[in-house]
């Protein structure tokens, strides 16, 4: 006569053993970081626990799964046991090594590369005290927004902690760091401190709506500040009627600190030389010819290897005083301006329409770019250039149909001047590299950008194809900042939902009544079959 297996009489106690130890190792693994080894080690007595139940047990186990009530008697105390098993060790896995991956449409989620390397680098603690008031009274979602990205912040270091302060409740806090507006981040470490007010963090447009909110440049440059960590600085030039900062320029400069650069003017005109500070000098577009002293002052700082942008435009009242600082590295800039009937923007043929093909920055594996210039001129290198100097065509115009006008006038068709204009493809900007060329420089190099026009990089121009991309590339070129090439920071829109009263009861109701609806559906079905 067969008899029916027995269960062992250590098996229950070897599961309760392995789940203990299973737990208790979760537990180790999510609180105490730090000892992520005795953790596991904890959690493998567990597993050991479990198969040694399950080996004991294992006539009893298989009897259960295979025999006729198998299917609706599984959950015996060791395949339950097991069951709870793997669901810990996978989360125990999870905790220790774990990949989010972000759907949203503009990586909402996602900070940028720069940003990773930031808070990997912080070696002291910073604190984010947020004077935040409650969720429902914030109409422009700057707390659901800011704790989220702060969240996201934590995740790639352990030296960051947030805490919350409602200054309404608590007005001697507010009072003992300043606070002046609601919704203010304070980030903190040691005896430095830095407000990000929320002006820094919405975005609004022309008319002061509000449209957005982007605070990753303002975060991380608090946190770099408190941390003493450096910043890179880009100057552009004024004092000669030069594109602003603040207008033209507005969008540039956005991009720029959202690849972490700090971004401040320069007149040369009331100082003497290129502070020492600066990574990358721009001049955009002078208006009026720089004087000597200015000139002298830029050469020198190229020189002694430094780096610049010049960007200039067709038939410039400034272009003598530019071309007495490139005919030094090996380029003149032309008078003129650039045709292309092959390709034109729009069917603007004094509006180039460079594509891939025709785009040679292949720093570190770019991808190609594809960029347009309102009216440029020609940027070209000289017969006999100095010899420490390599130059490279960085945009130029189409093959066979384009040329360098010298009397361009937009009311008449034009053609091409036989010994006056100069045949395509033309060179609408180039890349500059050369050894400093001071004493005390050995081993600097001196990188220059040019380019022939100037109002791709302005206004709306500077978001449309790759335009801005070309630029700041550019100047993280210059900075030697290749890794930051191509990396963007979108601006997240507030998206509202807007409900009618029947819409919102449809919602509201159908939320709270289908999901227990489902499950009791089900549960009559099983209840149905079984019996």
């Amino acid at each position: 006569m067969q008899t029916k297996p027995q269960p062992s009489r250590y098996s229950g106690l070897l599961c309760l053993l392995g789940l203990v130890s299973l737990l208790a190792g979760l537990i180790v693994m999510i609180l105490l970081r730090e000892i992520l080894l005795a953790a596991w080690g904890i959690m493998g007595l567990g597993i050991i626990c479990l198969a040694a139940a399950l080996v004991l047990d294992f006539r009893r186990v298989r009897g259960a799964v295979m025999g006729r009530r198998g299917v609706f008697s599984v959950g015996t105390t060791v395949m339950a046991s097991v069951f709870v098993g793997i669901t810990l060790v996978a989360n125990g896995i999870s905790v220790s090594a774990y990949h989010r991956f972000d759907t949203t449409k503009l990586s909402q989620f996602t900070l940028t590369q720069q940003t990773q390397d930031v808070l990997k680098d912080v070696d002291k603690p910073v604190k984010a005290i947020c004077f935040f008031t409650p969720p429902d009274k914030d109409n422009v979602g700057i707390v659901i927004y800011a704790t989220s990205l702060l969240a996201e912040y934590m995740t790639y270091t352990n030296k960051l902690s947030v805490e919350f302060v409602d200054p309404d409740v608590h007005p001697d806090r507010a009072r003992q760091y300043g606070i002046a507006q609601y919704q203010t981040v304070v980030f903190e470490s040691g005896d430095k401190r830095r407000l990000v007010p929320p002006l820094d963090i919405l975005v609004t447009d022309d008319n002061g709506n509000v449209i957005g909110a982007e605070a990753e440049h303002a975060f991380t440059s608090a946190i770099m500040e408190v941390t003493g960590k450096a910043q890179k600085k880009a100057y552009f030039l004024t004092g000669h009627g030069e594109a602003s900062i603040n207008g033209e320029y507005a969008l540039a400069r956005k991009g720029l600190m959202d690849d972490l650069y700090l971004v401040d003017e320069l007149d040369l005109l009331t100082r003497a030389e290129i502070p020492a500070d600066a990574a990358v000098l721009i001049i955009a577009a002078p208006q009026k010819p720089l004087t000597d002293p200015e000139v002298a002052a830029i050469e020198a700082y190229l020189e002694a290897g430094g780096q610049a942008m010049i960007l200039t435009n067709p038939n410039s009242a400034a272009q003598d005083s530019l071309n007495q600082i490139a005919t030094k590295w090996g380029v003149t800039i032309e008078n003129g301006t650039a045709i292309d009937k092959d390709s034109a923007l729009n069917e603007k043929i004094d509006t180039p329409l460079v594509t891939p093909d025709r785009d040679f920055f292949t720093l570190k594996n770019l991808i190609s770019l594809t960029t347009y210039f309102p009216g440029a001129t020609a940027i070209m290198p000289m017969e006999n250039p100095p010899e420490d100097a390599a130059v490279q065509p960085l945009v130029f115009t189409s093959v066979d149909n384009s040329w360098l006008d010298k009397d361009w006038d937009p009311t008449k068709d034009p053609v091409f001047t036989e010994g006056t204009d100069i045949k395509g493809p033309v060179s609408m900007g180039v890349v500059i590299a050369a050894p400093a060329r001071t004493a005390n420089t050995e081993g600097k190099i001196t990188r220059l950008v040019i380019l022939g026009d100037s109002d791709f990089a302005a206004k709306d121009d500077f978001v449309q194809v790759n335009n801005g991309d070309l630029f700041l590339n550019s100047v993280n070129w210059l900075a030697e900042e290749t890794s930051l090439i191509t990396i963007h920071r979108n601006v997240l829109p507030f998206r509202r939902m807007v409900l009618g009263a029947d819409q919102f009861n449809m919602m509201k109701w159908s939320s709270l009544a289908i999901p227990p609806l489902v499950v009791m559906i089900i549960g009559l079905i099983v209840w149905w079959y079984r019996r």
